[in-house]
């Protein structure tokens, strides 16, 4: 067989394809891993805090349409917990922090006039 140029282009690319296959399967998921446990403190608590927020609108939004005419809709804030609980897996969820995303959500969205809730006792 005879070396030439196609020849050898096809060989290194199928060299340079192996490689980058080989690396892949080793640094697998190392890009999104964060390298410092401060950034992945901080990304959790970002999270955690998203999805208290996240919690709270889909409680709210369900009270308001569970509510019927003329009435208040209720929101608790173990409401607030159950749902975190429920939806993103927390095994904990304490309790000031889900009352403090359901104060703040509740100012956001105006629920004073048509809403209840206990987040701020």
């Amino acid at each position: 067989m005879r070396w030439n140029l196609n020849v050898a282009v096809g060989v290194l690319v199928a060299v340079v394809g192996v490689g980058l296959m080989v690396a892949g399967a080793v640094w697998k998921g190392r890009a999104v891993r964060p390298f410092a446990a401060s950034r992945a403190r901080s990304m959790a608590q970002r999270e955690y805090a998203r999805d208290l927020q996240r919690a709270a609108d889909a409680v709210i939004a369900a009270a308001r349409r569970s509510a019927g005419e003329g009435e208040p809709a209720i929101v608790t804030v173990e409401a607030v917990v159950r749902t975190t609980r429920e939806r993103y897996g927390y095994a904990v969820v304490e309790r000031r922090h889900a009352a403090a995303a359901l104060r703040r959500r509740f100012e956001h969205w105006r629920c004073a006039a048509d809403c209840v809730t206990d987040a701020y006792g």
